[in-house]
């Protein structure tokens, strides 16, 4: 059994869960009363150390100082979704794609985008893989795993709202 490692970050959408492995790499991002958000577990243990470069970059961003993170992730999912999540890395800062374009972009017919959806939807890495830049193909704001509110305040920060 591996030891996962937790803190918590301040930010202006309120405390962020985070989690890593025993080799520092950020497993989880997680927003308070996000949907499969995750919450401590059993065993975990609480230690800022893992956690530096996060809490440093977060900050940064959040300032209005970081446009990109650099930190070293370890998300575990099927290999469809691993594309997605592979894809949602590459959009950049200020910029939003659609759930058809991710389809497009990793190989996949249009009829995928539910599909799409889902993989975003289980998203484990809130913010630092930018899920909350995928938006409707006919512009609007649909759904995300922290919340509508903080999707619209993420994509407000980075001056697309």
């Amino acid at each position: 059994m591996t030891t996962t490692y937790w803190t918590t970050v301040d930010s202006p959408l309120g405390p962020l869960l985070l989690t890593a492995g025993p080799d520092g790499e950020l497993t989880s991002l997680s927003l308070p009363g996000q949907k499969g958000g995750r919450t401590v577990g059993p065993g975990w243990r609480q230690d800022p150390g893992p956690f530096g470069a996060a809490d440093e970059q977060l900050t940064a961003y959040f300032a209005g100082e970081l446009t990109e993170f650099r930190l070293p992730l370890h998300s575990t999912g099927t290999p469809f979704r691993e594309k997605v999540w592979a894809a949602l890395d590459d959009i950049p800062y200020g910029a939003t794609v659609s759930y058809g374009e991710i389809a497009a972009r990793i190989g996949a017919p249009r009829a995928a985008v539910r599909a799409v959806g889902g993989a975003i939807g289980a998203n484990p890495l809130l913010i630092v893989r930018p899920c909350h830049r995928v938006i409707g193909s006919d512009g609007s704001l649909t759904g995300y795993a922290g919340g509508l509110e903080r999707k619209v305040r993420l994509l407000t920060h980075e001056g697309v709202l």
